[in-house]
């Protein structure tokens, strides 16, 4: 029998998973102690390979803080992405970059902020030629 690719909704769902565990700052592991699974398992849902049941994603939802329909966020009605993969929201989620937005919060002077947008802007510029 043929792997089933994972389905859209199954994506969106694990993406909200990891955006909201590492929001709230929790390795796999700690999540997956939380709601009583491996690391192992909270990988597959967040890749999408496993579905989360109902009673799962409640668990999650609770262990995160949050409405389980947050995790539904950018599904829409139609099963498809309303987003693509290079989304503020989709990015927001890797490691460093929850780090990165809390560290750039705290700065208050708007210039160096600027400063800041406009060297990473370079690099992606200077990256692509």
């Amino acid at each position: 029998m043929a792997k089933k690719a994972p389905s859209q909704v199954d994506i969106i769902v694990g993406l909200n998973i990891r955006f909201y565990r590492n929001a709230a700052q929790l390795s796999q592991t700690e999540l997956g102690e939380k709601i009583g699974v491996s690391f192992q398992q909270v990988q597959k849902y967040e890749k999408g390979t496993n579905r989360v049941g109902a009673s799962r994603l409640n668990q999650i939802a609770v262990a995160l803080g949050v409405p389980v329909i947050r995790l539904f966020d950018g599904v829409s009605e139609d099963s498809a992405p309303k987003r693509d993969k290079r989304s503020p929201a989709d990015l927001i989620g890797e490691p460093n970059a929850h780090r990165l937005a809390t560290a750039f919060a705290e700065i208050s002077s708007l210039g160096l902020r600027r400063s800041i947008v406009l060297l990473v802007e370079q690099l992606v510029a200077a990256k692509r030629k």
